[in-house]
């Protein structure tokens, strides 16, 4: 039995122009009817996310900015924040690759630690807000979630694995888009979030159908029961679907929406 459907964003849930088909909302509104929750999971902030879900977003829940701001009916579970220590020693190993550009970001601010012009905008990317900074803000700002572009595609797999090698005691490096490296706390990701959710509800991953498409849905494909994966998705993780639905630009994350519906109706009738 499906109790709860936990969505990627970009690449997945939202089209080719990375706005939400308008069919999401009713199917969200009727599958939480017959006792299915939705939630939304993305490197995406919190409050982002619940403007592209504005008509749903109170029947609906969250695992925001990879997993460090977790919502569940309206009700925060958990919130992490970066230590200052360890972002301090990401910049500076960051800073030894001409090729990377690091970017922080509180709830509502994003701080560039190089000129804007060497940021890519790119998926959930787009930098509002941004503020040139010539050094990581002060403790008593609350990072909660960290970035980093890399100006060469064709090197940020080596990047990613570089920064692995260098940090891999704080921090887990995850290859977003083709230019950019989500970085999270060694203990946090999509999956940590999407479990304080279901124990909330006392669902069992079992009973989770996730969709993603690239490898910063890894970890949470890899922990429900049902991984779905986009046609458009990264080879890694087709290697680990259940089963591959049709590309975001098919809305095939919605197609599934509307067939698990059309079977929890047909079972009440």
């Amino acid at each position: 039995m499906i109790r709860l459907i936990a969505t990627d964003m970009d690449g997945t849930l939202l089209d080719e122009n990375s706005q939400v088909p308008p069919e999401t909302f009713d199917l969200v509104k009727r599958l939480r009817e017959h006792g299915v929750v939705f939630a939304a999971s993305s490197g995406r902030r919190y409050k982002t996310l619940r403007r592209f879900f504005e008509p749903v977003a109170d029947q609906m829940d969250f695992v925001a900015s990879m997993g460090t701001q977790v919502y569940a009916d309206g009700v925060l579970l958990d919130r992490e924040v970066f230590s200052t220590t360890a972002l301090q020693r990401l910049y500076q190993v960051s800073s030894m690759f001409d090729c990377l550009h690091m970017a922080v970001y509180d709830e509502a601010h994003t701080y560039l630690l190089d000129d804007q012009s060497a940021y890519v905008r790119e998926l959930d990317k787009d930098l509002p807000d941004a503020e040139r900074v010539y050094d990581l803000p002060s403790p008593d700002v609350s990072i909660i979630k960290v970035g980093i572009c890399c100006e060469k595609p064709e090197q940020i797999m080596d990047m990613a694995f570089v920064l692995e090698r260098e940090l891999s005691d704080c921090f887990t490096f995850l290859p977003s888009g083709s230019q950019w490296i989500d970085v999270t706390p060694r203990h946090v990701s999509k999956a940590t979030g999407l479990e304080h959710v279901l124990r909330y509800y006392g669902i069992d991953r079992q009973d989770v159908v996730a969709f993603g498409d690239s490898m910063n849905d890894y970890a949470m494909l890899r922990y429900v029961g049902r991984p779905y994966v986009m046609d458009n998705a990264r080879y890694g993780v087709k290697q680990i679907a259940q089963r591959v639905i049709p590309s975001n630009r098919e809305h095939g994350a919605q197609q599934v929406m509307a067939q698990i519906l059309a079977e929890l109706e047909g079972e009440r009738a």
